[in-house]
């Protein structure tokens, strides 16, 4: 379960990622330009976002299996449609439609985990799940790197979709069945009791923390997405790398997160005793400064900017996996995990709608260090927003 999970999760990068690769080369080869590429990331993420608060809910009553083997049939469709087609309205409705069924995948995963590990370990087992998302777009990179540079942008879409659709057929056949009963939980005196599961349907959504931890995703997830769909252009547009360099070197950004995950997770169990919000508290006050000092750094060499691209990773990717995952499940219980990762997950999609339009304007008119300075601003924010809560004693 956790292994297939974890590839369904993955997998979907392949048909996200695609786009990032190949931006640079179709503004060049179809004339498209960066405002408009910056607006069909706005349409993707728009109804990614929608698609969030729907599937969520989809997830805990017609369960995960359907949705997660639907989804991801349809999302490997989009990805041949958008590479198939040439013009830029088509393109905007392919991808956009994209966005909205690549919305049933984190949701239904996260569901179907909570199933399966109690509380007190949640941490540690979720920070390595998690990790699904940093290796899936670190995979993702190179291999749609790989068809784009040795085939052509169009086969970056028109290829990977069929491992996504061998890994939906997989999950139809051989996902597992939830165990009955609770997960078995384990020396619950080394973490506080989670909120109890609600019992009524929706009654999750009438938490205020759902909703502030939503607000703070808002930023880590905007910041995420300018750096996912916009790296690849910027090692291209004004660092000079070449396309193999500017769609492999972003993989730091990813590796970083998988040990940010990984580590923070342990840390949320282990020295924090179930405080996700402190811990990540901490990661995003980091993650402030680190993103103008990559600004900085980024144009002093290869070395220098994989090293402090992979400590953005780090500091991202920990707080961003707390709260849309574990932090999620710990609000939501069992019966509606679903919900609440949805919603949380919604919100913050909502904020990297912004980030396509965000990152063309503003490196197109006041450059790309005044960018990362602004992503380190909303960091700084993101962390203010947790502030009441994480220093709440816990009950």
């Amino acid at each position: 379960m956790f292994s297939l999970t974890w590839l369904s999760y993955a997998s979907y990068y392949l048909t996200r990622k695609n786009l990032s690769v190949a931006k640079k080369t179709i503004e060049q080869e179809l004339g498209i330009s960066r405002g408009a590429l910056g607006w069909i990331d706005t349409g993707y993420l728009a109804a990614y976002a929608a698609g969030q608060f729907i599937f969520g809910r989809v997830a805990d009553r017609a369960g995960a299996r359907r949705v997660l083997v639907a989804g991801m049939v349809a999302t490997a469709a989009c990805s041949w449609w958008f590479g198939l087609s040439s013009r830029v309205a088509v393109m905007a409705l392919a991808f956009g439609i994209n966005g909205l069924v690549q919305s049933t995948g984190w949701s239904a995963n996260v569901k179907t985990m909570t199933q399966w590990f109690g509380p007190e370990r949640r941490g540690v087992v979720m920070g390595a799940w998690s990790t699904c998302y940093q290796v899936g777009s670190l995979v993702a990179n190179p291999v749609c790197t790989a068809f784009l540079v040795t085939l052509g942008w169009r086969a970056a879409f028109l290829y990977p979709p069929l491992e996504v659709v061998a890994v939906a057929l997989l999950l139809a056949a051989f996902l597992p069945r939830p165990p009955a009963g609770e997960a078995l939980q384990t020396s619950p005196a080394q973490t506080p009791p989670p909120a109890p599961a609600p019992r009524a349907a929706g009654a999750v959504l009438r938490r205020p923390l759902l909703w502030v931890m939503g607000a703070s995703y808002f930023f880590m997830k905007l910041i995420r997405y300018v750096l996912l769909f916009w790296l690849p252009y910027y090692m291209q547009d004004a660092l000079a790398y070449s396309k193999a360099l500017a769609g492999n070197l972003p993989l730091a950004f990813e590796a970083g997160g998988a040990v940010g995950s990984l580590t923070i997770g342990w840390l949320s169990d282990r020295a924090f005793r179930g405080q996700r919000l402190r811990v990540g508290l901490g990661a995003l006050v980091g993650l402030a400064i680190a993103l103008p000092a990559y600004g900085a750094l980024s144009g002093r060499g290869v070395v220098a900017n994989a090293a402090s691209l992979a400590a953005v990773g780090f500091l991202l990717f920990g707080p961003d996996s707390l709260l849309s995952a574990t932090a999620a499940q710990d609000l939501g219980g069992k019966s509606e995990a679903g919900t609440a990762a949805g919603v949380i997950n919604g919100l913050g999609s909502i904020g990297a709608v912004f980030s396509g339009a965000l990152a063309a304007w503003c490196s197109a008119r006041f450059g790309w260090g005044a960018l990362y300075a602004l992503l380190g601003g909303g960091a700084a924010l993101s962390a203010a927003i947790l502030l009441p809560y994480a220093l709440r004693r816990p009950a």
